[in-house]
């Protein structure tokens, strides 16, 4: 089915065999099975039969240590096709247990089965694992927890208790029917019907009291929260009544300690915190709440997920009941905080010492700009589309929305038939050059395609992501796969190759998989290509469903590279008398 109207891409070629010996710790071998059945499940006082992994919503914890090897079995019992992704997990040598649909791997069918086979090496941390097909992973998701090899500490105060806390959504309708309605329309697909906690939308909902979820603590103890966000493409500001949090961890990666009462987590992320609770017993309970963050035209759940931080008691016979303490609320930033956004984030550095470098490349062999953004495509022969007059929504990367193959592009390319299946000459830079932050250009059309980049192994790369304001500036969460990426820079407005990369951070940059691209600005990302394989860049958009890029493995040899690059050469030089408008006319462009 081609998704283009959705949906963007950008492809990297990268050859099959390493260079470089990977070392691994000596782990074990644990085993899982993931069961894909239909289960009856009640929020909001509405019982709806969904897609679940074991009967559980959210699905079981997949849990190890770094080193070990995970063999998770799925069986496919339900009539949708499926596909798990193990967001986060670099995939050394195992791109094909990646998990993306089409992708890496044909999904799985009604009545059969695939074993996902991986070593986790030189990970540790909290990660998470989901659908990655159509919008399954609105129920199908759960916690992916990577313990230190043994006798080895985290770098931080050892918790009390460790506690995984999963921010999701509740669509009282089929989550199916939403998206292929979508698909059809070219219009932005309905919103949820409430934030969950742990799959729970809490005491500020209607009908919800009952399904809270309930932190227990004890006074004078320290929590480490994994904090997930598995919503389809809202981020989140969360926040425990009264109680500072210290962020000691992002995306699996140690980061510098810092404390907050706030913090700001993007659809794909992960946030770990230490929750210090206080000496005594507070005589009061605690609401813990989160609230989206809203950038962009789109509709959104405006709405508020609640769950309860509750101290045990002294006494089994308290004098006052639990259900009579005062309750506190935190104090949310609004809706539209890009500065307390953009303040939180800047404050994330990697840890960045002698046991936890931040190899952050320090020369860049290939420099791209990719803009992302919505455009449009037209509305198909006799039909009524809800996209801008009268079009269907189309998300892009670079002016080229991405249709998905019918063939998996790891498996066409392993077997030399890549032909009619994709192209390998993604443009490195915009196709159309135009103020990309201001006026947008009166052709919001885009182009539609499989295309890819292709990369030679251990090639430097930097990638700045710029938002376009063609239909809307909004943010756009993005996850690379098979890799962690440097964030080394990002502003507002149009990225200057000449002035910002002089205020790049290339000493403790934070290192992560996903990232949100600011609203109406840019971001700056380095990482070194030293995972073949297919890997997917996703850059979601909230009136759209999915974009797409990707790193594919590669026998081409440089003979290609020479060409593509002579032909970019002479596109470029076809546009420069444009380029040189727009410079002139003080336009901060890519050059």
């Amino acid at each position: 089915m081609a998704n283009s109207i959705f949906s963007s891409q950008l492809l990297m070629l990268l050859p099959l065999l390493l260079s470089s010996v990977i070392t691994e710790v000596a782990g074990v071998t644990r085993h899982y099975t993931f069961d894909i059945k239909l289960q009856n499940v009640t929020r909001l006082c509405h019982t709806k039969s969904m897609v679940t992994v074991n009967g559980q919503f959210p699905g079981p914890r997949v849990e190890a240590r770094e080193g070990d090897r995970l063999i998770i079995k799925v069986v496919n019992h339900v009539q949708n096709n499926v596909s798990i992704h193990w967001h986060g997990i670099r995939q050394l040598q195992s791109g094909w247990a990646d998990g993306p649909a089409y992708i890496t791997q044909c999904p799985i069918q009604t009545g059969q089965s695939y074993v996902y086979n991986y070593t986790i090496v030189g990970q540790r941390g909290t990660l998470w694992w989901h659908a990655h097909i159509s919008w399954l992973r609105a129920t199908l998701y759960g916690p992916l927890i990577i313990l230190p090899t043994h006798n080895v500490s985290y770098p931080f105060v050892k918790p009390y208790k460790e506690v995984p806390i999963i921010f999701g959504e509740w669509f009282n309708a089929d989550t199916e029917a939403i998206v292929s309605q979508a698909l059809q329309t070219g219009g932005g697909p309905n919103v949820s019907d409430a934030y969950t906690l742990n799959g729970l939308p809490g005491p500020l909902y209607n009908c919800s009291a009952k399904d809270t979820f309930k932190l227990k603590v004890k006074p004078g103890k320290t929590y480490l929260l994994r904090l997930i966000n598995a919503a389809l493409n809202d981020e989140l500001f969360f926040s425990i009544a009264n109680h500072n949090l210290t962020i000691v961890e992002a995306d699996a990666i140690y980061v510098k300690p810092f404390e907050t009462d706030i913090l700001l987590i993007t659809p794909g992320q992960t946030t770990n915190v230490l929750l210090r609770t206080k000496p005594f017993f507070p005589s009061a309970t605690f609401l813990m709440m989160a609230r989206p963050y809203v950038t962009g035209l789109g509709t959104f759940d405006n709405s508020t997920v609640a769950g309860i931080l509750e101290y045990e008691s002294p006494s089994l016979h308290s004098v006052v009941p639990m259900k009579k303490l005062p309750v506190f609320k935190p104090t949310l930033p609004v809706l539209n905080d890009t500065s307390f956004a953009t303040n939180f984030t800047t404050k994330l550095k990697s840890l960045a010492n002698a046991q936890y470098p931040a190899n952050v490349p320090q020369k860049v062999d290939k420099h791209f700009l990719f803009t992302v953004g919505l455009g449009t495509n037209p509305c198909d022969q006799n039909q009524t589309c809800q996209g801008p007059n009268g079009t269907k929504f189309a998300a892009s990367v670079n002016n080229i929305s991405f249709i998905q193959p019918t063939t998996a592009l790891l498996q066409s390319h392993f077997f030399g038939q890549s032909n009619g299946v994709y192209s390998p000459y993604f443009p490195i830079n915009p196709t159309r050059w135009f103020n990309y932050t201001g006026n947008p250009p009166n052709n919001t059309m885009v182009g539609n395609g499989t295309e890819v980049m292709v990369l030679n192994f251990n090639t430097s790369v930097e990638v700045i992501l710029q938002d376009t304001s063609i239909l809307g500036a909004e943010s756009h969460p993005l996850h690379l796969h098979g890799y962690n990426f440097f964030v080394v820079g990002q502003g507002f407005g149009n990225f200057d190759p000449n002035k910002d990369p002089k205020k790049f951070n290339l000493v403790d940059p934070i290192e992560r998989n996903t990232v949100g691209v600011p609203s109406g600005g840019w971001v700056a990302l380095r990482f070194l290509a030293d995972n073949p394989g297919t890997q997917e860049l996703e850059v979601k958009n909230k009136n759209a469903i999915f974009g797409f890029g990707f790193v594919m493995p590669s026998r081409e040899t440089t003979s290609l590279w020479r060409w593509r690059e002579a032909r970019l050469a002479r596109q470029k030089k076809a546009r420069s008398s444009g380029m040189e408008m727009w410079r002139s006319s003080g336009m901060e462009m890519w050059r």
